[in-house]
């Protein structure tokens, strides 16, 4: 058991933590001016509350805040027209540090809080001005009956000084003699940009030289029904300038559980934009905060844009930085699945403005869907894919729809690909899997670069196979995903297998040399193993259908591609063409039959030298596998220096006479 030996309180003197809240309460000087105008936004509030209430009859028609510089006396002002101080009041609420008369004050008038809440609960955020400031003036006049004016003056130590004031109208002016060194705060232009940064948005005009300088009034804080799609880009013109329009926004606007309004845009994705970092903005009853919502947002929603203003998330003294509770998690996920039934409900009510935005809202949504389950299952039935099929392999019903490209056409039935402005048609993986059951059950078969893989792609298309295009450059790490998801279904890329559909089963490779009992095939293949001298690579023959189909084509297995790709990302590294890979020969096509003649007994002489046929045919292999090779970008630099040397060499010896 422990003995107790003596109890009591910590005495904590000012004279020591004085210094500390002058010096270190926040990490930008800059802050102050945030923190004064703040506590003027609060005043003039507060006696608003009051004149409703009924203890006030005086005018407050016309609120304001005003800053004033004297650059002779190096003093800087902020003027309000709100509810002013006593006497005891200064006591009470300046001269103990941090006890905050914002709590005590929403407590007694709760109900008109509820409507226009109070911006400071810290009590500390006067003292800030002791950052730039030698010496800080108060001169207040109460809005109670009988109230005198009052003059409270400190520079910097633990002494005041109260005395009466020459004020004669209600509200408070506080009057900062700037500190060498902090001559800055006394420029106009210095101060505009503070007011722009910090306080753009609270709802009292505040004036420099007579000129209002803040917008004032906060968009989110509006009613969406209010507000038409050009106030919205207006908006984000404003906050993001010189940026591409966004391609869609939502408007966030909940008072229960906890307060939350904001507007979140999704841009258009580049490749400058980092996805990893913040740029919404986090406000507190329209006091800025920080532009770093890291904490507030779930990490898949980092690129997203806009604004985010809650008086639940709770903020330290500075209120700069977030503490993180439980009350953060639970905004987070609001947010996520406010984010998740928006996209749902544009999917559903306006498909072609979704399918328009795919290209970028689709790795919002992919990201999200790798990184919260929750969000996985909500937009699990509208993540589409680009697809080969065309409006002739579907009966879908067409819907006339509007679009910024101008009219087109989309399709909206079940099972049928949808088209955007471009002619691109998307259809949902369910669908894909639905209407080509009876062709190939289970398989999904897609692609990358449309532009590479050409080949492949028209190969698939010729004989009436559906591809989908995974292309973005996060489908390399999602579609693991889809197979976890779909877990009988097979994910297979154009270039890693050939179905059987594209395999003419009819031409079987005859038998060319009874005594050896080699086949049509077997020629072909030693001829291309010997002329490429490539032990790793695997030289596969094998009869394509359809005239179109090339002579040759690289494959890559797909488990050993994935496993390259997954080395590559961990290493952080550019992948490398795989040394092990497939050369699939197409024995039905002319140049391989013609090239198979040319060959069978002159590449290797009888005497064991080469001939002149032979040259060309060793040259022509390596030719075929070298074209095959640039589809999949497999070429380095020597690699592409041989492909056209010997390009001019085969060109020349074709042509001679």
């Amino acid at each position: 058991m422990t003995t107790i030996l003596e109890q009591g309180n910590i005495s904590i003197h000012t004279e020591n933590i004085f210094p500390i809240i002058k010096k270190a309460l926040y990490s930008e000087h800059e802050i102050f001016l945030r923190e004064l105008v703040s506590n003027a936004v609060d005043a003039i509030k507060k006696l608003s509350m009051v004149a409703r209430s009924g203890e006030y009859s005086g005018d407050i028609s016309a609120p304001e805040i005003e800053i004033k510089f004297d650059k002779d006396k190096k003093t800087l002002s902020i003027s309000d027209t709100g509810i002013g101080m006593t006497a005891e009041e200064i006591k009470k609420y300046i001269n103990q540090v941090a006890f905050s008369s914002a709590e005590e004050f929403i407590t007694k008038y709760k109900d008109s809080a509820a409507e226009d809440p109070i911006i400071g609960h810290f009590g500390l955020g006067f003292y800030s001005s002791f950052m730039v400031a030698s010496t800080v003036e108060i001169d207040t006049f109460s809005y109670k009956e009988g109230s005198e004016a009052v003059h409270w003056s400190c520079d910097g130590s633990t002494q005041f000084e109260l005395s009466a004031s020459d004020r004669t109208t209600v509200g408070t002016t506080i009057t900062l003699t700037l500190m060498e060194g902090e001559e800055e705060y006394l420029e106009p232009a210095r101060i505009r940009q503070l007011i722009k940064t910090y306080c753009d948005f609270m709802p009292v005009p505040i004036k420099i030289d007579g000129e209002v300088v803040n917008k004032h009034e906060a968009p989110w804080k509006q009613s969406p029904s209010s507000l038409t799609d050009e106030d919205y880009l207006e908006f984000y013109r404003y906050l993001y300038p010189f940026q591409e329009d966004p391609l869609l926004w939502i408007h966030l606007n909940t008072d229960y559980p906890f307060v939350v309004n904001g507007i979140l845009y999704f841009p258009k994705l580049k490749p400058d934009i980092d996805i990893t970092k913040s740029s919404i903005k986090l406000y507190c009853n329209q006091v800025f905060v920080t532009d770093n919502c890291e904490e507030v947002v779930p990490r898949f929603l980092l690129p997203l844009r806009g604004v985010i203003d809650s008086t639940d998330i709770p903020l330290n003294v500075s209120r700069s930085f977030l503490q993180g509770d439980r009350t953060v998690r639970r905004i987070a996920d609001y947010i996520a699945k406010k984010v998740g039934d928006s996209l749902k409900a544009l999917y559903r009510d306006d498909p072609a403005k979704y399918i328009a935005s795919w290209q970028d809202l689709g790795n919002f949504v992919k990201f999200g869907s790798l990184n919260d389950d929750k969000f996985k299952e909500q937009v699990k039935d509208i993540l589409i894919f680009r697809t080969t099929a065309k409006l002739g392999d579907t009966e879908a019903a067409k819907v006339e729809v509007q679009t910024d490209e101008g009219d087109a056409w989309s399709e909206v039935s079940d099972n049928k690909p949808a088209t955007d402005a471009k002619g691109n048609f998307y259809t949902t993986l369910q669908e894909y899997l639905e209407r080509n059951k009876d062709k190939h059950e289970n398989r999904v078969f897609y692609a990358t670069d449309e532009v590479s893989q050409a080949t492949y792609i028209e190969l698939f298309r010729s004989q009436g196979l559906e591809l989908l295009f995974m292309d973005s450059f996060i489908d390399t790490h999602f579609i693991p995903t889809l197979e976890r998801e779909y877990s009988d279904v097979k994910f297979v890329r154009v270039d890693a297998d050939l179905d059987d559909t594209l395999l003419d089963k009819e031409k079987q490779s005859e038998i060319v040399d009874p005594a050896t009992n080699k086949t049509r095939d077997d020629q072909i293949k030693e001829m291309f193993e010997q002329a490429i001298n490539r032990p790793r690579v695997n030289v596969k023959p094998q009869a394509l259908k359809g005239e179109g189909a090339p002579p040759a084509m690289v494959l890559l297995p797909e488990e050993a591609r994935r496993m390259q790709e997954t080395m590559a990302m961990i290493q952080q590294q550019e992948m490398q063409f795989p040394d092990d890979h497939v050369l699939m020969v197409n024995t039905a096509h002319p140049l391989i039959q013609n090239l198979l003649g040319l060959s069978q007994s002159t590449i290797i002489g009888a005497d064991g030298g080469s001939s002149p046929a032979g040259d060309m045919a060793t040259m022509i292999c390596n030719q075929i596998y070298d074209t095959a090779l640039m589809a999949q970008k497999g070429f380095d630099a020597n690699g592409m220096k041989t492909f056209v040397e010997r390009s001019n060499t085969l060109l020349t010896k074709l042509t001679e006479r």
